[in-house]
């Protein structure tokens, strides 16, 4: 027997979540169900880099929604993994061989962290974070305050992870091929900053290092790029990640860079599916072009609009994207479109400072700390396409 339901959430985390309420929000009463692969209630997923690493909350703390909810707002959480979407039957499979159907579906199945095509990536002792199990396992590795880490990549989950760590007792390597901590995304004078923070941790930095390979050695790890060898019990990769788009393509549609491409309103190319999150390629309304972001914050946005457009009602995603990455006790505050800059210009102020970005005359991003005017009214200035005064 096959189960249907109005609108079929593929995917626990933010959007997915947030497609469910925005579905209700906008007045949908069908059956509505969430399909899960990790068998919990979708939780914050923030904190895995930061205050859960560092022991400072809970497990507990981590659910967006109390259980009682999915009662309250007449949704069921599926346990499984969908392997295969039939955008023309309007059916999917899931493991185990369960079939549901649906009149509408989103895809949020989001992204999954990537590894360095190296030797020795795949190791036991080269570990991820992504989800809650990934941190589970982390610690499980680390052997209290001894245990030495080598983290690979200088985004901001990168930093984060190295400096979380670092509060632990560990003694933390983190190593980059950027000649600064997101030098690429933030640029020089930023990245020389947030450098300069995660010394003040305690963290060793191993700058402009491509790494070449791990190897394992009387169960030590050694990380190696060229002439550099750091040696570490636990590797973490901190190398990016790629959507989760496999059930689009098996539905025909064509990917951008792998991203699920969807309008404003987060509709695909076929018809009752949608998508919205860290898979997906999302056309903003307020700028008239699409972007592709991985932020926590947008993909509750986007869930939202893809929940109230199944609901019939006319929404569009029009944010700024950004995001808050908390370093140690910094935290950073960003929004930008995401998409590249030309220009940057740092002011300082006591102990903060502000990035303005721009690009071909306008503004088009701000970086934050201890200047919450300033981020609250760059994302206001980015929004309206306001000029840049560089």
């Amino acid at each position: 027997m096959t189960d249907r339901f109005e609108l079929l959430v593929l995917g626990g985390g933010p959007a997915g979540l947030s497609a469910a309420r925005g579905y209700r929000s906008a007045g949908g009463e069908g059956e509505v169900a969430i399909v899960t692969d990790e068998h919990r209630m979708p939780y914050r997923r923030p904190p895995l880099t930061k205050e859960l690493l560092r022991g400072e909350s809970t497990e507990a703390e981590l659910p967006i929604e109390p259980e009682q909810w999915l009662t309250d707002a007449g949704v069921a959480l599926v346990s499984g993994r969908a392997v295969r979407l039939d955008a023309g039957a309007r059916a999917v499979s899931l493991t185990g061989g369960r079939e549901l159907s649906y009149g509408r579906c989103v895809l949020s199945t989001g992204a999954e962290p990537t590894r360095l095509p190296i030797a020795g990536s795949d190791d036991p002792g080269v570990r991820v974070i992504r989800s809650l199990d990934h941190v589970r396992e982390l610690l499980s590795r680390l052997d209290g305050a001894s245990s030495a880490v080598a983290v690979i990549g200088s985004g901001f989950i990168g930093c984060e992870i190295a400096s979380s760590l670092r509060s632990r007792g560990h003694r933390v390597s983190l190593i980059s091929d950027e000649p600064a901590p997101n030098a690429r995304r933030l640029g020089d004078e930023a990245a020389e900053i947030i450098g300069g923070w995660l010394l003040g941790d305690g963290v060793e930095l191993h700058l402009a290092a491509e790494v070449e390979r791990i190897e394992r050695s009387n169960g030590t790890l050694a990380v190696h790029a060229g002439e550099l060898r750091v040696s570490a019990e636990v590797v973490v990769m901190a190398a990016g990640v790629a959507p989760r788009s496999e059930l689009a393509s098996c539905a025909g549609i064509e990917l951008d860079g792998g991203a699920i491409p969807v309008s404003a309103a987060m509709r695909t190319e076929r018809d009752g599916v949608l998508a919205a999150g860290d898979v997906c390629k999302a056309m903003n309304r307020a700028v008239g072009r699409q972007l592709r972001v991985e932020h926590w914050g947008d993909a509750l946005a986007q869930g939202e609009v893809a929940g109230r457009t199944a609901a019939g009602e006319e929404a569009a995603w029009d944010a700024v994207p950004g995001f808050w990455s908390t370093i140690g006790a910094r935290t950073l505050k960003y929004a930008a479109w995401g998409d590249g800059y030309s220009d940057s210009r740092l002011e300082r102020s006591g102990e903060g400072f502000t990035v303005w970005y721009g690009s071909e005359g306008a503004l088009v991003g701000v970086l934050a700390f201890e200047a919450d005017d300033d981020y609250e009214r760059g994302s206001e200035l980015i929004k309206e396409g306001a000029r840049w005064n560089g």
